[in-house]
């Protein structure tokens, strides 16, 4: 089994859900939301995608790295690579069922620990989906995933906060931006915004369950000085993939000033249109600590299973160790730091 092969499958198997393109750039599925598109006009997709091309890489070899380090841990994670499975639910009405939901979910974290990293779970309409996810963790032994928890009222958070200690999770994450999907509001189950003090609620119940918290969805230095100042862990640079608000820019884009604002006081991830190695680097270099990838790990996962995912996985970590190796960078830790070195910046 190769990867054309199983997008291949997977392309069958979606029935037109998602037409599994040759590049996955949004421009084909927008507005098809449910479904696997960006949101209106698909732009914010889109700009995930260009955000990340318009980033040159210069190479260095005069050097002596042969054998970079890729390996890193946050906030406990131990990976491979600095890259995570981005949390996909709702197989049945985004995906035409191409899978079952439990399928889907094993494949995923099943396939990513093999391949040495996490997958996040998702949180979703009905509750089932989020059970199927937190299951996994049973099969992990206890912190194998990362549950996502949208932003419901309080006491639903604390009960599925709690539904992710028991399945022996030692950090969840909380996608901000989800108050945005037209799923929710089509089941009649949205979630809500959440101001300074309801959010820093939220982090404390975390921390007093022994729990640490991840914030999804910051796109601004000043929405991230305020998931700071409520006492997060992480946060994700996300706008979603593009599927909440139309016209938003590229998480390429607005990474750099959010990293400038809080690198090295919070962990810091990105996710929007990463699809290779390469991307990933770029990632690094822009100063994320480490990067997720939703709908590609879909794919694979949907055509290959578990094995699908591992094969991406290792596929990226050779992309990944070249890019390292072409750019003279001895540690994924030491990407941002030598980003002017790495990052071409053409004659003003």
């Amino acid at each position: 089994m190769n990867l054309k092969e199983i997008r291949d499958k997977a392309r069958t198997l979606t029935k037109g859900s998602c037409r599994v393109c040759p590049v996955c750039d949004g421009r084909v599925c927008s507005g098809e939301v449910p479904g696997m598109g960006g949101t209106l006009t698909g732009v914010s997709f889109r700009n995930n995608i260009s955000a990340l091309a318009n980033i040159e890489l210069n190479t260095k070899l005069v050097h002596r790295v042969y054998f970079p380090k890729l390996e890193t841990e946050i906030l406990g994670f131990k990976l491979k690579l600095p890259l995570m499975v981005g949390p996909v639910g709702g197989i049945a009405f985004n995906l035409a069922g191409a899978i079952s939901e439990e399928e889907y979910q094993e494949a995923v974290a099943l396939g990513a620990a093999d391949g040495g990293i996490v997958a996040g779970t998702p949180d979703a309409v009905p509750i089932e989906v989020m059970r199927t996810g937190l299951s996994q963790a049973t099969k992990l032994g206890g912190g194998g995933i990362l549950p996502f928890i949208k932003p419901w009222e309080p006491d639903k958070i604390a009960e599925k906060l709690d539904m992710c200690l028991k399945a022996g999770c030692k950090v969840v994450a909380c996608d901000l931006d989800s108050i945005g999907l037209i799923t929710l509001r089509l089941m009649g189950q949205p979630a809500y915004p959440k101001d300074l003090s309801e959010l820093s609620a939220i982090i404390k119940t975390a921390h007093d369950m022994g729990l640490n918290i991840i914030i999804k969805g910051v796109m601004t230095p000043e929405d991230a000085q305020r998931c700071l100042q409520a006492g997060a862990d992480g946060l994700v640079v996300s706008n979603h993939g593009g599927r909440v608000l139309d016209c938003v820019p590229g998480t390429a884009e607005v990474l750099p000033a959010i990293a400038k604002a809080v690198k090295g006081k919070v962990a810091l991830f990105v996710d929007g249109g990463v699809r290779t190695g390469v991307d990933i680097f770029k990632m690094l270099t822009l100063g994320a600590d480490a990067v997720m990838i939703g709908r590609p790990y879909s794919i694979v996962a949907i055509g290959g299973g578990r094995e699908g995912v591992t094969l991406y996985t290792e596929t990226l970590r050779a992309q990944l160790e070249q890019a390292m190796i072409m750019t003279g960078c001895p540690d994924v830790k030491e990407a941002y730091a030598m980003r002017e070195e790495i990052i071409y910046s053409p004659p003003k």
